[in-house]
């Protein structure tokens, strides 16, 4: 039975919400904070439904507390503001989902089933699973493949907000998917049907930025021969993508703040306003906080697009993702290369999840393509990996495994490179052969000269 942990410090709720829950789930009460968290650290909770207002204490606070220090408990707030204001703020803060007061029991209880269920890697949380982010195709790579507790969170978050009209703001480091985010909530939402325009905001001169993003009218400036729609415009009815939004210059964040607040944009050359419906959604890889501390960033921009914040946690902390990142890449890139390569041996995906991938998925996916095209081998090996990530550097010579041991006999040399080669192959004689420039019947021989294994 799932244990349940409610808290609130009207003490009648606690007692109508204890017996009407006790049947389906075991039962905890706390009327404060304090009581909350011994009871968190004393025993295994899998659900925390939590009131927002607790006598002084801000429910916001105790979510963010408790959802760092027990992520993987499930929170449900519950609050007597039934908006979605505070519905934001409470996701924000690391809840699933809130509720409002009065409480409708049989419908909390269906939130609560859906929690557990997304909590255990149900359909609801998309576990062992990927979450389309491309074109739809199985070939497609642009797809959002996890089946950690962290990236199902924010599977969670994408569904809730998909069909909401406001901002989105996607943070994270580079290559960890800000983009397939952006699309997926795109193409799950109710502005599928319609353009998603995506544009990279640190990739274009800022001279040319302006005139990306509202367009212009023939003759705006030297080389405008033709009328040409901006991204805001081509997106109506659908949604926009500001990527690398902390790069935007001061100028045009006054600008987009404008078109924003008015759902209007202004070509280059004209003085007329046209009307645009979109859904917007912006991505940094910046702490956007700080550099509104700075004064690089506009504190009132900074608001308006921070609505809904969704964090992309780094590929280090969600190592239990590579296995599947990996078949899904070599599924890929098998197809691609015409190659049949259908898995890893674990040592590689023991030393892949060694690695702490500073440039994230992207940098995976970058590995096994260059491990599919280079492998010989239907499973990809640990001799398939770089070095870096092996820990066994391969110098301009294959020979070159080993240092040169100074005052050694050749042949003792000789037999320990051989064993160091066999060992970094995994004892694939036709890959340490390659790898010494031998023949095999050559290695062969060698093998059998030292005593390294069966003849």
């Amino acid at each position: 039975m799932k244990r349940i942990l409610i808290v609130d410090d009207e003490r009648t709720i606690l007692t109508a919400l204890r017996y009407a829950l006790e049947d389906l789930y075991e039962i905890d009460v706390a009327d404060n904070a304090e009581t909350a968290f011994e009871i968190l650290e004393a025993h295994s909770v899998d659900l925390v439904l939590l009131d927002q207002r607790l006598g002084d204490v801000d429910g916001l606070d105790v979510i963010r507390s408790l959802h760092a220090r027990k992520p993987e408990v499930m929170i449900i707030a519950m609050t007597a503001y039934g908006s979605i204001e505070a519905s934001i703020k409470a996701m924000q803060s690391g809840a699933y989902h809130y509720v409002t007061k009065p409480l409708d029991i049989q419908s909390l209880t269906v939130m609560i089933n859906k929690a557990l269920e997304f909590r255990s890697g149900g359909a609801g949380g998309m576990g062992g699973a990927g979450m389309q982010g491309g074109s739809g195709g199985p070939e497609d790579s642009r797809m959002l493949i996890a089946d950690s507790a962290a990236m199902r969170y924010v599977f969670d978050v994408i569904d809730r907000v998909k069909d909401l009209d406001i901002n989105v703001l996607i943070t994270g480091e580079s290559g960890t998917g800000k983009e397939l985010i952006a699309r997926a909530i795109h193409e799950r939402s109710n502005r599928a049907k319609h353009s998603f325009q995506a544009l990279n905001c640190a990739a274009i001169p800022l001279n040319l930025l302006e005139s990306e993003l509202f367009g212009y009218e023939k003759g705006a400036f030297t080389g405008a021969h033709q009328k040409v729609k901006g991204k805001f415009e081509l997106a109506h009815q659908g949604s926009i993508f500001l990527d690398e939004i902390g790069d935007l210059d001061l100028s045009l964040q006054a600008k987009l703040l404008r078109v924003i607040q008015e759902k209007k944009v202004t070509p280059l050359g004209s003085e007329k306003s046209i009307d645009v419906n979109f859904r917007l959604i912006t991505a940094t890889n910046r702490n956007l906080a700080e550099s509104v501390r700075k004064g690089l960033f506009r504190e009132d921009l900074f608001f308006r697009l921070n609505v809904v914040a969704i964090e992309v946690p780094p590929l280090r902390k969600r190592k239990e993702d590579i296995p599947l990142l990996c078949q899904h890449f070599l599924k890929l890139y098998s197809e691609r290369f015409g190659k049949v390569v259908s898995g890893i041996s674990a040592t590689a995906i023991e030393a892949l999840e060694a690695y702490d991938f500073p440039g994230n998925v992207r940098e995976l996916q970058n590995i096994v393509e260059r491990a599919v095209a280079l492998s010989i081998d239907p499973i990809i090996q640990l001799a398939d990996l770089p070095g870096d990530i092996t820990g066994i550097s391969v110098y301009k010579s294959s020979r070159e495994l080993v240092p040169v041991y100074v005052g050694e006999r050749l042949d003792e040399v000789e037999r320990r490179l051989i064993e160091a080669t066999l060992l970094y192959c995994e004892g694939n004689r036709r890959r340490t052969a390659n790898l010494l420039g031998l023949s095999e019947r050559h290695l062969y021989n060698k093998i059998k000269e030292f005593g390294l294994g069966e003849g």
